[in-house]
């Protein structure tokens, strides 16, 4: 029997069941329940309608303010007056009433462009919220790409190890039938067995780790970690990109860059905001007000009045114990960090891409050898086990074809995962990882 039909024959008697039992889960549905169930984008998504109601002109203080007050002060004074003629008035208990309310408006009309400042700031952090939000769905995204694709590089693994079982149980009961006619030893069959066991136990560790990966993937899904499932089997590569390409998406689209980018405009705009304590602060006041009050003793006992209330006020710094120059100072320094950090994250970025493109291409090439390999292994495998079936080979041959087999499989599906690995990392750098 072929290699090739063992292993279809393995695929419709033991893969295909084994899906139909479970789930398929497809890779556009894992992501869409990351993103939907993930809790750090659900985090990020709150953290940016903070941002979004925070950013409005009365938090920078653009508006006036508009409040009601009541103020009722009382007093009961054991009393002496002296009047102008010498003569003296009191009285014991005397109560008195002082009686203030209505609506008044303050407003800072100027405030040496400190309102302005702070209302760009208000904008930069929510651009903040946004590039923070984009930056946990992609991380999210590639967790999710990455776990998936273990998981079919697991499964790959698996069915190659399945099929190896196949081939060393059609071996076990080869050298089974050349024992019973006399054309081999006991000792044949017994090798026999204990390579097809070995291949059992390498299935059952291999088992272990699918069950591992599963686990994970479901975290991150943030769903019920016990929930079974299978992925699809194929993983395919994007052998298109271009380092020119990613670069310059890179420059434009990276969260993390767009991030210390707009840390470091919001520097300026605090610097501005420390700027405007050397200008003059002016206010409007005005409202409307009723006032009454009572004496039991006085030549007024009474009297009320109401009225519209108006005034200005300006106030010019001169000095405040040199806190100005300090603050300046640091707001200077603090940008200049804010510079410093975003040339390094640059120069990451660039870092990181390179290596991550080299890597990429290299796969890319070793994909390819590895899949040359995997060819030949398979024809070199049919011809050995034909030649077993005859007895002119020894099993120690026939087993070092199976094992070669083996070794390509893995390496080529390794080589398959490695290569996907670096394409979601550059896209990821990029800013443009999505499904």
């Amino acid at each position: 029997m072929k290699l090739i039909s063992l292993y279809s024959l393995f695929l419709l008697l033991v893969f295909v069941p084994k899906i139909q039992a479970q789930e398929v889960l497809p890779l556009e549905d894992a992501l869409k329940i990351a993103l939907e169930n993930n809790y750090d984008i659900k985090l990020a998504k709150n953290e940016l309608k903070v941002d979004e109601l925070s950013n409005n002109i009365g938090n920078a203080g653009m508006l006036p303010t508009v409040s009601a007050t009541v103020v009722n002060n009382n007093s009961i004074l054991n009393t002496t007056q002296t009047q102008a003629d010498g003569s003296e008035r009191t009285l014991d208990g005397a109560r008195n009433m002082n009686l203030t309310y209505g609506v008044g408006l303050d407003w800072t009309v100027f405030d040496g462009m400190r309102m302005f400042a702070r209302k760009e700031q208000l904008n930069i952090l929510q651009k903040q919220g946004e590039a923070e939000l984009k930056l946990a769905i992609l991380t999210r995204i590639s967790d999710v790409y990455l776990n998936y694709f273990d998981l079919v590089q697991q499964q790959q693994q698996l069915a190659a190890i399945d099929t190896a079982i196949v081939i060393s149980q059609e071996r076990v009961n080869t050298a089974q039938n050349r024992y019973s006619i006399g054309k081999a030893s006991k000792l044949e069959v017994l090798n026999a067995q204990v390579d097809l066991n070995s291949d059992k136990s390498l299935q059952l560790k291999q088992q272990e780790l699918i069950k591992t990966a599963k686990i994970r993937l479901n975290e991150i899904l943030a769903r019920d970690v016990q929930t079974d499932f299978v992925v699809t089997n194929e993983i395919s590569v994007d052998e298109q990109l271009n380092y020119d390409e990613l670069k310059s998406a890179a420059d434009s689209q990276n969260p993390q860059l767009q991030a210390q980018l707009l840390t470091k405009n919001s520097a300026e705009q605090q610097l501005k905001q420390v700027k405007a304590g050397r200008y003059p602060t002016v206010r409007i006041t005005s409202g409307y007000n009723f006032t009454r009050s009572e004496a039991s003793l006085g030549f007024v006992t009474q009297s009320s009045g109401r009225g519209l209330v108006y005034g200005i006020n300006a106030s010019v710094p001169i000095f405040n114990g040199n806190l100005q120059n300090r603050n300046e100072k640091i707001a200077k320094v603090q940008l200049e960090n804010a510079n410093v950090t975003l040339e390094q994250q640059k120069r990451s970025l660039e870092s990181q891409l390179n290596s991550a493109f080299a890597s990429y291409a290299t796969n890319l090439e070793l994909t390819k050898v590895e899949a040359k390999n995997l060819e030949i292994a398979e024809q070199n495998l049919d011809i050995t086990l034909s030649k077993f079936k005859i007895g002119t080979i020894t099993p120690i041959e026939f087993r070092t074809a199976q094992q070669n087999f083996l070794d390509a499989k893995v390496r080529y599906s390794n080589a398959m995962y490695l290569t996907k690995i670096y394409e979601i990392t550059l896209k990821e750098l990029a800013g443009n990882l999505t499904f």
